[in-house]
């Protein structure tokens, strides 16, 4: 039975900031409290599911990519790592042994073992969320639209219509490039 993802998150990276509000609101999200107050004094400590990286001088936020062929449920030895009827891929912390195959298997290393719990971590896409009606908790805290979630077909167009803006800003700025140095005309 082939899984089709519904959803997705397209980030941005001409957008993102590196404010790692996304971090923020992951780690909270997925605490008992979900405060940060709350979170802070909880034990094991809340991590996120998103980090942001620093890649030359774009700030890259980097979750799992919940992928229709994961290689982190192929390569499970228990089956902790499942798909969910919308496509998700999440694990079953019941299962999971924490053996690290799931990451090694990643070609992103997501699923990542938190030391603390032996348990495997990932992005779930905030489903208890999405089941009220809300977005994931790392789109909802981005203050710049960097993370843009929603059906396949209308995040599709966002990603259309941001790289016909980018294309245009692009030409208008070779445009003037080319006006202030006629030496380069062809």
């Amino acid at each position: 039975m082939e899984i089709r993802a519904k959803y997705m998150i397209y980030i941005d990276v001409e957008r993102c900031t590196g404010c790692r509000s996304c971090e923020i609101a992951c780690a909270v999200e997925h605490t008992a409290t979900k405060t940060l107050y709350g979170a802070v004094m909880e034990k094991p400590r809340p991590k996120p599911r998103i980090q942001v990286f620093k890649v030359g001088e774009l700030n890259v936020p980097v979750r799992c990519l919940h992928c229709t062929n994961a290689p982190c449920v192929q390569v499970c030895p228990v089956n902790a790592m499942r798909y969910t009827e919308e496509g998700f891929v999440v694990v079953d912390h019941v299962k999971c042994i924490g053996c690290s195959l799931c990451s090694l298997a990643c070609p992103i290393g997501h699923p990542v073992v938190d030391p603390e719990t032996g348990k495997a971590i990932k992005c779930d896409f905030c489903q208890d969320r999405l089941r009220r009606g809300l977005p994931p908790a790392c789109v909802e805290a981005c203050p710049v639209d960097a993370l843009v979630f929603g059906e396949i077909e209308e995040v599709m167009e966002v990603i259309k219509r941001r790289g016909a803006e980018m294309f245009v800003r692009a030409r208008l700025s070779s445009q003037e490039i080319l006006s202030k140095h006629p030496m380069f005309h062809v």
